[in-house]
């Protein structure tokens, strides 16, 4: 399977968890809802690690762990964010962090296509324009705050995820960083104690288990691929959040918004051909 094609796998699991993670973030905390779900995960995970015997090296701890932390705190901004804002302007901006991973790459020497050059900057202008009503005035800062700290945090995920050595210790060690920051961010926090899921255990599981496979996916795309160009193709989630919170949230979107679905769409054609 291509590069490619992994990468925008990832971006449709990731795309639906952060939607049911926003909609769970409404009744629970959010820190509630990113620790429980890695907390599956990273049971799964593990279980999966001692029953194929993979080996850790320090490879996978260092890259695991950084991506653990980033990602764990960027999940926590994201999930405030979405239960504060409106869910198509908040997930765009997040998506605004592929400009890390994208960047780092091109310093790398990597050297898109003028075909994919092309389709990054569709892409990229695409994620703008469809956060664009939130930020035309009117709008609560905190959530695009968090929306834009998530993004770095995310950003700096995905560049770390592609440091990485095997895939499955290195989400291993993922998930024991980010659900023992999470851990730690609660009992200090102490507003917000812990209610153990009852009906709501399968969406939970669902959100960690989506987030998990979509960081597999993309780590192996970003290590088989460019990663300016993965990278881009991974952070198209916002528009799989915003269909589903047109969808099933009831959500109104923009003329500029679905202009900016139809640019990011175009985006991963371009990005594709090239």
């Amino acid at each position: 399977m291509s590069a490619a094609l992994l990468a925008l796998l990832s971006s449709i699991l990731w795309g639906s968890a952060d939607y049911l993670g926003g909609v769970l973030s409404r009744t629970r905390a959010a820190i509630q809802v990113v620790l429980l779900s890695q907390v599956v995960a990273l049971v799964v995970v593990w279980l999966v690690v001692v029953a194929t015997g993979s080996a850790i090296g320090s490879t996978d701890i260092r890259w695991g762990m950084l991506a653990g932390i980033a990602g764990g705190a960027a999940l926590l901004c994201f999930y405030a964010a979405l239960a504060s804002g409106t869910m198509g302007i908040v997930a765009p901006i997040s998506a605004l962090g592929l400009v890390v991973p994208v960047l780092a790459g091109l310093l790398a020497g990597e050297r898109p296509s003028v075909v994919q050059l092309v389709g990054i900057a569709v892409a990229v202008v695409g994620v703008l324009l469809a956060s664009g009503p939130e930020l035309s005035g009117g709008a609560s800062l905190r959530p695009l705050l968090l929306a834009a700290a998530a993004g770095f945090g995310f950003g700096l995920t995905l560049l770390f995820l592609a440091q990485s050595g095997e895939t499955l210790p290195t989400l291993a060690m993922m998930r024991i960083a980010s659900v023992g920051l999470l851990t730690v961010v609660l009992l200090v926090g102490g507003r917000s104690p812990l209610r153990l899921p009852g009906r709501e255990l399968p969406a939970l599981a669902f959100v960690g288990l989506a987030d998990l496979g979509a960081n597999g996916l993309y780590a192996v795309a970003a290590t088989s691929g460019l990663l300016s160009v993965v990278a881009v193709l991974a952070s198209l989630y916002p528009a799989v959040t915003v269909v589903l919170a047109w969808r099933f949230g009831g959500e109104r979107l923009a003329r500029v918004q679905l202009v900016g679905v139809a640019a990011g769409l175009t985006g991963v054609v371009l990005l594709a051909a090239g």
